[in-house]
């Protein structure tokens, strides 16, 4: 609950007087008054920096805790419009007298005028309260100006954004407290709602792709909490983390609903929404708005008699960081170690507590995971522990079996042959048994192009019941990712073009997986082949584009949303690709976004972050990727 607040969100908007609070304040000679409309001036920077200046007006927003230590200042009786001589409201920052401030005040401010890395505020040195009654603020409703210039204009004013708001990024919800919203819908891809990443959609380096880029940044705003603190820290973990709960969660594709009105200001850089007073917990009274609940509580129907999907499981380590010597952890707000962080080959749960965690909300996920056959990223490679290679992709089925109270579930071996050295993560391919039978032995490609990455891993199937004609092969993928810049003017640096670092290794691996397909078709005696996993590459992106001139289709693409929201841009790195004879066997597909659109703070690894305990044992937030799903009708006529 605000302790800003006196008489509610509606104090500001009421007809009538204003009453002062009874503020003790620091006296000095304030000269003559001018308007607020004088201090922000038309322009991005005050014609009044370094000057002093005395204003009045009405409080529109207070926050004495949290960082800000200051209030909101707006001309008395402005608001019904968009001011044509500078906005009527500026931010004030008075940390030793906003502790006796409250929203409603009518007041008199005197300080020195400053631009605050882009903010126009008064830097208080009083702060006198009036007893004359003050005409009410009445907030601007309007639809958010796209451009700086049009945001300029109404800089701090109290406002009511009109239109349709979705969520577009909630990354920082669990640990700066602000989430982002995306403004209608847009221009470019008709009805869409979320801002995309512009290489999922366009070639990356076209006009298109710029396009689409400046779009997001127009149709893009911050919700704040009307504080600055960074709640991964020890000091601030006791305060409860804004918006949401273990039940209320704020999802990305998620309609946001404005209740109430907040202020737009500029801070960090971005233009911003902020409540009239701190938001502390997910039913505080400053909330503003509401969000939609989204449950998708099992993937689409897809069809068929067979079916396939990916699922990357978030470095599923049976081996934890306390079995192993010289690993550092991260740690919840009471010092008990939750995952590795350094130091180790380790790289999931630091203990068995922690990875007891980990794996509930995994195996709730794939229990609930309707693919017969399912390829896995991001497993633990025992091998690299001394262990049987397959140890914790077993560990993993025998948990799939005992929730499902019978042996549902099995896994495909490793071959007898694997490369020498591997990566401590791999690929690995479960399935159920009554569905489908493997065929012949696995194999893993042994290619020089992934020697930075996971080796593909291949597995024919057929269908239970089936001849020949249901034979088909997949193959479970994890291209390099796209961080850790080299930087060094190769073809692997970051060219600016959207699709990150190491791209043309991405794509010498992609033709690699080409080549290893037509030798499945050939040995497993089979055209239908499924290439799927995470690639690390978006739909327009120059890796894919190798496999579907190769004739391969992107069934990922198809579905309706996305597998992966990175810097509040959808996207899917994750993708499900049919050679020619299988695509005519699609009846549908899906994208189970039950990761990637949810808070960071539900995973695992942020359990006791924050008094507020977001973790649950389900299958939100299971993983950072989403998984893919198509359905495919194999008959014995081919």
């Amino acid at each position: 609950m605000s302790i800003r607040r006196t008489t509610g969100m509606a104090a500001v908007l009421l007809s009538g007087a204003v009453l002062a609070s009874n503020i003790t304040a620091v006296q000095a000679d304030t000269g003559e008054i001018i308007s607020i409309e004088q201090v922000q001036g038309t322009t991005d920077t005050s014609p009044m920096v370094g000057q002093k200046a005395t204003v009045r007006g009405v409080v529109t927003g207070a926050y004495e805790e949290g960082g800000i230590r200051g209030f909101y200042l707006q001309s008395a009786g402005t608001g019904g419009q968009v001011p044509t001589s500078g906005s009527p409201a500026v931010f004030v920052y008075a940390p030793d007298e906003v502790s006796s401030v409250r929203v409603g005040d009518h007041l008199q401010v005197a300080g020195t005028v400053s631009e605050y890395y882009g903010l126009t505020q008064i830097k208080a040195q009083s702060v006198q309260p009036l007893s004359e009654p003050a005409e009410s603020i009445k907030p601007l409703a309007i639809s958010l100006p796209s451009d700086d210039a049009g945001r300029e204009q109404i800089e701090s004013m109290l406002v009511e954004p009109q239109g349709e708001f979705t969520v577009s990024d909630n990354y920082s919800l669990n640990q700066y407290g602000e989430l982002s919203l995306a403004v209608g819908t847009s221009s470019i891809i008709p009805g869409e709602k979320l801002l995309r990443q512009p290489t999922d959609v366009f070639a990356p380096g076209s006009e298109q792709a710029a396009a689409l880029a400046e779009e997001n940044d127009e149709r893009s705003i911050v919700v704040d909490d009307g504080a600055t603190l960074n709640f991964s820290t020890a000091k601030n973990t006791a305060v409860a983390l804004p918006y949401i709960d273990a039940d209320q969660r704020v999802t990305v594709g998620a309609q946001a609903t404005f209740t109430g009105p907040m202020i737009l200001d500029y801070r960090y850089d971005l233009w911003r929404l902020q409540p009239q007073g701190q938001v502390i917990g997910a039913q505080d009274s400053d909330i503003a708005l509401n969000f939609e609940q989204i449950n998708n509580e099992a993937p689409e129907e897809v069809g068929g008699n067979v079916s396939v999907g990916s699922f990357n499981v978030l470095n599923y380590f049976t081996t934890t960081g306390d079995q192993l010597e010289g690993c550092t952890y991260y740690r919840d707000r009471e010092g008990n170690p939750l995952t590795v962080k350094r130091g180790c080959d380790a790289r999931g749960a630091a203990d068995a507590i922690s990875f007891e965690r980990q794996q509930s909300k995994i195996v709730s996920a794939l229990s609930k995971f309707t693919a017969d056959v399912v390829v896995l990223e991001e497993i633990e490679n025992s091998a690299r522990f001394g262990q049987d290679r397959d140890a914790a992709l077993s560990h993993l089925v025998d948990q799939l079996n005992a929730t499902a109270g019978s042996k549902v579930w099995s896994y495909v071996p490793s071959p007898e042959s694997v490369p020498a050295d591997e990566d401590v993560i791999r690929t690995a391919i479960i399935y159920r048994n009554k569905a489908v039978k493997p065929i012949d032995e696995s194999i893993i490609l042994q290619d020089a192009a992934f020697d930075n990455a996971r080796d593909p891993l291949g597995q024919a199937f057929q269908r239970v019941g089936g001849n020949q004609k249901t034979r088909f092969v997949v193959v479970a993928n994890h291209f390099k990712s796209k961080g850790s810049n080299p930087n060094d003017g190769s073809g692997n640096a970051d060219s600016g073009d959207g699709q990150g670092a190491w791209n043309a290794d991405r794509v010498e691996q992609a033709h690699a997986l080409v080549r290893f397909a037509e030798e499945l078709k050939a040995s497993r005696n089979t055209q239908k082949v499924l290439l799927a996993g995470d690639f690390n590459s978006y739909a327009a992106e120059d890796p894919i584009r190798v496999l579907t001139d190769a004739g391969f289709t992107d069934l990922g693409a198809k579905a309706d949303s996305q597998s992966y929201v990175y810097d509040g841009l959808s996207g899917s790195l994750d993708h499900i690709l049919a050679s020619p004879e299988l695509a005519t066997k699609v009846t549908g597909q899906d994208i189970w976004n039950i990761n990637a659109i949810e808070s960071v703070g539900y995973e695992y690894s942020r359990h006791n972050y924050n008094i507020t305990d977001l973790f649950t044992a389900n299958q939100y937030r299971s993983s950072d990727h989403d998984p893919v799903l198509v359905g495919l009708e194999l008959n014995k006529k081919g």
